[in-house]
């Protein structure tokens, strides 16, 4: 079937300014995505599942104008002992990174990759999201897997002694970054990734997670606060037999961010964590889309989205949870919640369940509302200003989403900057 004309066009324009690297052994998965965006096209506002979200400036020919934003806080992490792993505006900086080498991992370029015929990569770069294209086309992350210029493969096969850290950094007010990173977690194996930094002018970024039995991947990713970012994620997960998955995202400010998540449960008793906090203000939109399917028994997933919005600023949440056939014992739990700070900003949430089995624990809701008088009042009249007793309802309604970060000082570290974005509310 022939794409619309103006999607076809818009399609057209936006692959007439890439180039596809020298592939090596990830040729065919790069050839088979561009395919795979030749024949869907890339999103248009008519899409359905980009009803709530203008995907224009994340498609177009040219990436849009992004001033540096300069700030005097330390950069997210920075107190923690961990391997750097630096990109600037999409490229490798060994200069400012870390020796890539550690005990209980192996790490190797993208661009080293590409250069050789033979890599255990090679198996799966490409493949989580060519799979996460259905039953929902994911065309960016397909634009994504073609195009990618660098990224890093993360071969997991012990329990390094630190964090891996992924800093992206911003220097051209027009870059154009298209990061992939390809993670493999063995059995019994634990790591921890974090990720922080605005990237680029705009950023399209993809991860694919394969978490063997019994293996295990904590994610802790900020992005902000520059508040001219455009940025496309996507992080696909496939998870084997009692492997856990626990993802937090911290989001302060930018003008357009969309995070997808697709999650595969596929060997049994396995259990993944998604949660997100985001504070937005004016010009800013922010978009988590999360699809999390249950293909095996007693498996258990969480998704825990909270937003909050000022200045009329939007936030959109659309969370799906796939029970097939068979996946019996499943517990399944979904909240998406904003907290509107004046009457100008936006909630727009779709939750969704789909259940082909009898023996589940499913439930999801969703809320939005403003700040509960009663709490405030009960705050007022024992001597805290408006604006201090503001703040601690505030942190209290994201406590629910920083909670799913397991490790305290990490924690610590992102209830310190959402303090930090309250005490600058104007």
């Amino acid at each position: 079937m022939a794409l619309p004309q103006a999607k076809q066009t818009a399609t057209d324009e936006r692959l007439a300014t890439l180039t596809m690297p020298d592939a090596g052994c990830t040729r065919k998965a790069r050839e088979a995505a561009l395919a795979r965006v030749c024949e869907m096209g890339l999103p248009g506002r008519r899409d359905e599942y980009w009803k709530y979200t203008q995907p224009d400036t994340l498609v177009s020919a040219d990436a849009p104008f992004a001033a540096l934003f300069h700030n005097d806080e330390p950069p997210m992490f920075d107190e923690f002992d961990r391997l750097k792993i630096v990109f600037i505006d999409g490229v490798f900086s060994p200069e400012e990174s870390d020796e890539l080498t550690m005990d209980g991992v192996s790490i190797d370029r993208l661009e080293d990759i590409c250069c050789k015929d033979i890599h255990w990569a090679k198996e799966l770069y490409g493949v989580l999201e060519a799979n996460g294209q259905n039953p929902v086309q994911r065309p960016l992350a397909a634009l994504n897997t073609a195009f990618a210029s660098d990224g890093v493969a993360i071969h997991v096969t012990g329990k390094p002694a630190k964090p891996i850290s992924l800093i992206y950094r911003h220097a051209s007010e027009t870059s154009d970054a298209i990061l992939h990173h390809v993670v493999r977690v063995e059995s019994g194996a634990e790591v921890t990734i974090l990720e922080n930094g605005p990237a680029a002018s705009r950023f399209n970024k993809c991860m694919e997670i394969d978490i063997a039995d019994g293996g295990t991947l904590h994610h802790i990713r900020a992005q902000g606060r520059d508040h001219q970012r455009r940025a496309a994620t996507h992080m696909f997960t496939r998870m084997g037999t009692e492997s856990v998955y626990k993802s937090f995202t911290l989001t302060v400010n930018g003008e357009l961010t969309r995070n997808e998540q697709v999650v595969e449960l596929t060997g049994d008793d396995a259990v993944a964590h998604v949660a997100g906090a985001c504070v937005g203000d004016g010009e800013f939109h922010h978009d988590d889309t999360v699809f999390v399917t249950h293909d095996a028994v007693n498996c258990e997933s969480r998704q825990v989205f909270k937003k909050v919005l000022r200045n009329g600023a939007t936030g959109v949440f659309q969370g799906k949870i796939l029970v097939k056939e068979g996946a019996q014992k499943t517990d399944g739990y979904q909240i998406s919640q904003s907290l509107l700070l004046d009457e100008d900003s936006q909630f727009l949430a779709k939750p969704e369940l789909e259940i082909y089995a009898d023996d589940v624990a499913c439930s999801h809701g969703s809320t939005s509302g403003a700040i509960d008088e009663t709490a405030l009042f009960y705050l007022r009249s024992r001597g805290v200003s408006v604006r201090e007793a503001t703040n601690m309802l505030t942190l209290a309604f994201l406590a629910e989403a920083v909670q799913e970060v397991e490790d305290e000082a990490l924690a610590e570290v992102i209830v310190t900057r959402l303090q930090d974005w309250l005490a600058r509310r104007r």
